[in-house]
């Protein structure tokens, strides 16, 4: 049987080691039912519970997550990415941040580990919210975001992360041949489906990555950096 998601990678797990859905929880640092929801991919598991089933098991949280790599911790001399974790914000504190360094880590709920060992220092990811992108992006989709670009930086095509004022919005960029820029939604149904790039527009950040955490499948890598 493939373990194609999160949940059936982490019962195959558990299975290999011989324990018990409580035996796991408390392992995790969780409850027995919690258990049972990620088993049947209801919810992800937090960092640090990630974190604790990864030294459990001497695999990689990216491989629980993702199922790429190697199911083993230590594979091929090279360095397992475990103890790197990257801040999930809120829209909200991405409408607002100067840089992710100035966030207090306190305010910070979750942490999950990059999904390449090549992801920039300073990346952050963003759950999808809305169908402004669907089906190519679904709500609750992560996406990996690199702030350290300016508007110079960018192509026609890259998806990116902007705000105006303090509303910050995913979309995709369109540059024409005269230089005027606008922003398009992926959903062809959804209205506007294009609007400006306005001067006050203010870049985030560039979506690099993301992945779909109820299967962790990886939904795109967007750009190579």
């Amino acid at each position: 049987m493939k373990n194609e998601t999160i949940g059936q990678r982490i019962r195959a797990l558990r299975r290999s080691k011989k324990l018990t859905q409580m035996q796991l929880a408390k392992i995790a640092g969780v409850s027995s039912p919690a258990v049972t929801e990620w088993e049947k991919d209801s919810y992800l598991p937090k960092a640090a519970s990630l974190e604790a089933m990864a030294n459990e098991f001497g695999v990689t949280t990216e491989f629980i997550l993702t199922g790429k790599g190697s199911s083993s911790k230590y594979d091929n001399n090279v360095a397992p990415i475990i103890g790197k974790l990257l801040p999930v914000l809120s829209w909200v504190q991405a409408g607002e941040m100067t840089s992710v360094e100035a966030i207090d880590p306190s305010e910070i709920s979750e942490w999950l580990p990059p999904l390449s060992t090549d992801d920039p220092d300073g990346c952050f990811y963003l759950k999808v919210v809305g169908v402004s992108n669907y089906p190519a992006y679904m709500e609750g989709d992560c996406i990996l975001v690199n702030p350290k670009f300016q508007v110079c930086d960018l192509l026609s095509g890259d998806l990116i992360v902007v705000r105006n004022n303090t509303d910050a919005t995913f979309k995709k960029l369109v540059i024409e041949s005269d230089d005027r820029k606008y922003l398009q939604a992926l959903n062809p149904n959804f209205h506007p489906n294009i609007i400006e790039f306005e001067e006050d527009t203010e870049l985030v950040g560039l979506v690099i990555d993301a992945f779909r955490p109820l299967g962790g499948s990886r939904v795109n890598r967007t750009r190579k950096i």
